[in-house]
């Protein structure tokens, strides 16, 4: 199993510090979530149903209605690849690990393309992922590039498979509102309420994509794939514009500041929600950080270190300390 953010109690037990001393930042996920409301009885004591008003809060939401609702994006992205005919996939990297991981375990061929959507299409092959804004490095790919990616690949036959699991600061980008339709039937597109939300628990997600492709993905996963309560919490948190507006807000003067914290170190990418440093030393300073029980998510493979937002005041002031404390060798 692959590793992720947020193991706050491996971290505890590796370091000898108590979990309630720490300050997870390793995450990406929104640190003042949508306040979730004392829930109906019949959510915790009745059977999940399609017609609960789920399908349709999404479908408003993210201005598409040719969705399926999933337990996580994770469930669809494990899911997908053996929904279609192996071939060689292109992943603009380096990305979310479990997108490659997923596409080999079905037994397709996974070519890492480094860099930009267009080296992905000149690989030629049937299907290109890739996470926008990138996970971890922040990257964003226009909209229009995006667009014109889903028509080259739809010439040939192929896919474009993206993941927005961090856009909903900047739903302006999105891709989701084509996704399965007539303008792009070849393009499919993971959604979340994990991040912007910051409703990790809940494990709700859905996929959107054409007809066919949800009804398959669908019979996969089976019946009452989401708990009652998250699709009730789900539906009132979807159709909650006024929280959302002053959500995005508040992210971007938050991505602001974490990103300008982090500037003298290195080279810094970010978006609403995190912010990635590239330098030679992020592993002595994922050290530095987790000592003074700063958990933030490095990638060995790379030398990035992504940095979550602090919930409060006084997580940016002890972020803030402890990177003006940190002597690199």
């Amino acid at each position: 199993m692959l590793e992720h953010g947020g193991r706050l109690r491996a971290a505890a037990a590796h370091y000898g510090i108590p979990t309630g001393e720490w300050l997870d930042l390793s995450t990406g996920i929104n640190p003042d979530p949508w306040p979730v409301p004392p829930l109906p009885a019949s959510a915790w004591q009745r059977l999940p149903e399609d017609d609960d008003g789920l399908e349709a809060a999404a479908a408003s939401a993210y201005g598409n209605p040719g969705l399926l609702p999933v337990a996580g994006s994770q469930a669809a992205i494990q899911l997908l690849p053996a929904l279609l005919p192996r071939a060689a996939v292109a992943c603009v990297s380096p990305l979310y690990a479990e997108h490659p991981h997923c596409w080999q375990k079905a037994g397709h061929r996974v070519r890492l393309i480094t860099g930009s959507l267009s080296r992905a299409l000149a690989a030629a092959t049937p299907y290109v992922l890739l996470c926008n804004p990138n996970n971890p490095t922040a990257d964003r790919h226009p909209r229009e590039l995006a667009v014109d990616a889903a028509a080259q690949l739809r010439k040939r036959g192929g896919w474009l498979i993206v993941d927005e699991a961090f856009i909903d600061a900047t739903p302006e980008h999105s891709l989701t509102p084509l996704a399965g339709t007539a303008e792009a039937p070849n393009l499919i597109v993971f959604r979340s309420l994990g991040k912007f939300f910051g409703l990790a628990g809940l494990r709700v997600g859905f996929l959107f994509a054409a007809p066919e492709l949800l009804t398959k993905m669908a019979e996969a996963i089976g019946p009452w794939s989401i708990a009652g309560p998250s699709r009730a919490a789900a539906t009132l948190a979807l159709a909650d514009n006024a929280w959302q507006a002053t959500t995005r807000q508040r992210l971007h003067a938050d991505g602001e500041r974490l990103r300008q914290l982090l500037a003298p170190l290195g080279e810094v990418k970010a978006t609403p929600l995190f912010a990635t440093l590239n330098a030679a030393a992020t592993g002595e300073l994922h050290e530095h950080l987790a000592r003074r029980a700063i958990l933030t998510r490095r990638y060995e493979a790379n030398p990035l270190l992504r940095v979550g937002l602090p919930p409060d005041e006084a997580g940016w002031q002890r972020l803030k300390a402890a990177l003006a404390d940190w002597k690199p060798a």
